[in-house]
């Protein structure tokens, strides 16, 4: 993901400062000049702001993908434990019943 970040920053400070240089070269007022610089760095500002967010927006999709994923994980692992636990308990009051059994018989 961080690739995907680090070309997108690459690019969008590539047009940056393409249509700066362009702006500057071009022949125009100085009142025009400035307003077209104002106005390709809004423009870029505003595209980086949205490209940002839907990053963002992905990573929280994933993230919480994985959370539920997770969580499902840990309720089937206490699940099966749950049914662990009560096969051992049955083999132990087996064993207890036979223990009490064998000093029953060794009472008499």
């Amino acid at each position: 993901m961080a690739k995907t970040g680090n070309v997108l920053l690459a690019l969008v400070t590539g047009v940056a400062i393409g249509a700066g240089a362009g702006i500057l070269f071009a022949p125009d007022k100085g009142k025009n000049t400035r307003r077209k610089i104002k106005d390709s760095i809004d423009d870029t500002t505003s595209k980086l702001k949205y490209k940002i967010d839907a990053l963002s927006q992905e990573m929280k999709e994933k993230s919480s993908e994985f959370k539920g994923s997770l969580e499902d994980k840990v309720e089937n692992l206490v699940s099966k434990s749950s049914h662990k636990a009560e096969d051992v308990i049955t083999v132990l009051e087996k064993k207890l019943a036979a223990l009490k059994e064998a000093n029953a018989k060794l009472q008499k």
